[in-house]
């Protein structure tokens, strides 16, 4: 037999064999599909959400994308199995779709981040890789399934998020204007306002809440790290309070579930205002005879305490929300609003999927995301501390390592230095450190003067003035 003969029943087997191992693993995934679908709830469910549901299922997005889903046969497999653990690992760090199962099947809100998250693969066709498409032939999207999906994002923005005051052409944009207003308790909110200024919460009555939470200098202190008690410097840099009744969790990390929780560490922690005790800090507004009135009148049952204090602090934050920016005046209709740089600025935003985890009223706080996704950021930083782990330093979790609460946009051309560890000392450095190591982009100068510009339009109102 000649040689080219060889060489063509090789070339023969290979296919067949190739053919043989995409049929079988089509014919596990088509089991695990079926198996899935039928164990989930969707009688509630609403037709184009149990489509998405549907087509979530049968391309096997859970796979990769979940933390619970059963894997198929081949995953034990060698070298599958190294591949596949890679992938998955790789997959949950950018998008885990867990709890956007979840929402379905409960009839639930979906994130705002997972829609924005969706959008963007679906925009640009990056879902499934092409890699997963070798051996999972029924998995690519027809251009009828993508459709369903973008239309399904639009109607869950639209059910839930959307601003009825917002132009068409804007309608189903994953940025809104700030719209929501708290209830709160007028009387609480007064107490907390005294409070947060109430120097009498830390040990030697020299800090209070809003000395690194300045309300006149954007809710930060401006600083790297903030200066507590005894001139202690903190690890890690100060987020704004301003709109931060709009994130999830609280801190860095989200170690604190809501405002009240995030109240209650700053007093007791040594380096910040290191009261020592709460019974130190009761002791101390104990003296104050017009102060015990107003907790006794709000709090007839708790007095002065620790939940008293902390209720009354987060009642008051409750109010730092910043509407009536020129952006979400421009949302609204008025085309006069931005400049044409700054329009430009945010087309640009969109662009380069910044809108994608900066979503919502509030442009951020709505979930944990890698810091260097693209790119090693800690590793061209260098000197990684403690706090560099983020999210990890809460949750245990491996997946979290170096995870953190994407902070606000409103009102970011008045908080610098930027991220949590102030490496970003202006504006335009974080508008390009971040296209670079969370978006793997290299923007141009122009690009970067203009997403700054849009930015700056983003500064909103307290109380009815514009912050300075």
């Amino acid at each position: 037999m000649k040689k080219s003969s060889y060489i063509a029943l090789a070339i023969g087997a290979g296919v067949l064999g190739y053919l043989a191992t995409v049929y079988a693993v089509d014919q596990g995934d088509k089991k695990l599909h079926q198996q899935y679908l039928s164990q989930a709830n969707l009688v509630k469910v609403d037709p184009l959400s149990q489509q998405a549901f549907k087509i979530f299922n049968q391309k096997g997005c859970q796979y990769c994308h979940t933390t619970n889903s059963e894997m198929p046969f081949y995953a034990n497999l060698p070298v599958a199995k190294q591949l596949m653990a890679h992938d998955v690992k790789k997959a949950l760090r950018q998008f885990n779709i867990t709890a956007l199962m979840d929402q379905v099947q409960q009839n639930k809100p979906i994130s705002q981040v997972e829609l924005a998250k969706l959008e963007s693969v679906l925009d640009d066709g990056a879902m499934p890789p092409k890699q997963y498409l070798f051996m999972h032939w029924r998995s690519d999207l027809s251009p009828q399934e993508t459709d369903v999906l973008l239309k399904w994002v639009k109607e869950e923005r639209a059910k839930y998020y959307s601003d009825p005051q917002v132009v068409a052409e804007y309608k189903y944009d994953a940025v809104q204007p700030i719209s929501t207003t708290f209830e709160v308790d007028e009387g609480k909110v007064k107490l907390g306002e005294e409070l947060y200024h109430d120097k009498r919460l830390s040990g030697n009555n020299t800090v209070a809440c809003s000395t690194c939470h300045s309300l006149t200098g954007g809710g930060v202190d401006h600083l790297k790290t903030s200066t507590g008690i005894n001139g202690a410097k903190g690890p890690i840099n100060a987020p704004t309070v301003f709109n931060s009744v709009f994130n999830i969790h609280q801190f860095w990390d989200g170690r604190a579930k809501d405002l009240q929780e995030q109240a209650g560490g700053p007093p007791m922690n040594p380096i910040e205002m290191g009261a020592g005790s709460w019974q130190h800090i009761i002791d101390k507004l104990d003296k104050d005879s017009a102060l015990k009135a107003q907790f006794t009148a709000l709090y007839p049952k708790q007095g002065i305490s620790e939940y008293s204090i902390t209720n009354a602090v987060a009642e008051f934050e409750k109010t730092l929300v910043t509407p009536n920016s020129r952006f979400d005046k421009f949302l609204k209709g008025d085309k006069t609003a931005l400049t044409q740089q700054e329009q430009e600025g945010y087309a640009l935003f969109k662009a380069n999927k910044c809108q994608t985890c900066h979503s919502g009223q509030a442009m951020g706080g709505l979930s944990f995301e890698v810091m260097g996704l693209k790119g090693d950021y800690f590793g061209d930083r260098g000197h990684v501390t403690e706090v560099d782990n983020g999210r990890f330093n809460v949750t245990k979790d491996g997946n979290d390592m170096h995870r953190f609460k994407v902070p606000t946009l409103r009102n970011v051309a008045l908080t610098a230095p930027y991220f949590h560890d102030a490496s970003a000392t202006t504006l335009e450095q974080a508008v390009n450190d971040m296209a670079l190591y969370q978006v793997g982009v290299k923007l141009s100068q122009s690009d970067i003067e203009k997403i700054t510009a849009y930015l700056k339009a983003l500064t909103g109102e307290y109380k009815g003035q514009q912050l300075q």
